[in-house]
């Protein structure tokens, strides 16, 4: 009983660390191209609209997004 309890618990942690899918950038391009026909990640303007409402992220998450993506 003992054996099954560990082999049970240790099915589940392997199933948790699976993770979840993420989402690709080809949602996500898609989305900003329909925002922005001619999308620039570089331009903060554009990389924020796009974040904020295809990635809905907010100001805080987007702003360091962007710049981290080179954005100014």
């Amino acid at each position: 009983m003992k054996r099954f309890a560990v082999l049970i618990a240790a099915a589940l942690l392997m199933m948790s660390c699976s993770g979840d899918d993420e989402v690709t950038g080809s949602v996500s391009s898609k989305c900003a191209a329909e925002l922005y026909p001619s999308f620039n990640p570089k331009v903060m303007d554009q990389c924020m609209g796009a974040c904020i409402k295809c990635d809905h992220g907010t100001r805080a998450t987007c702003s360091t997004s962007c710049t981290l993506k080179g954005a100014r």
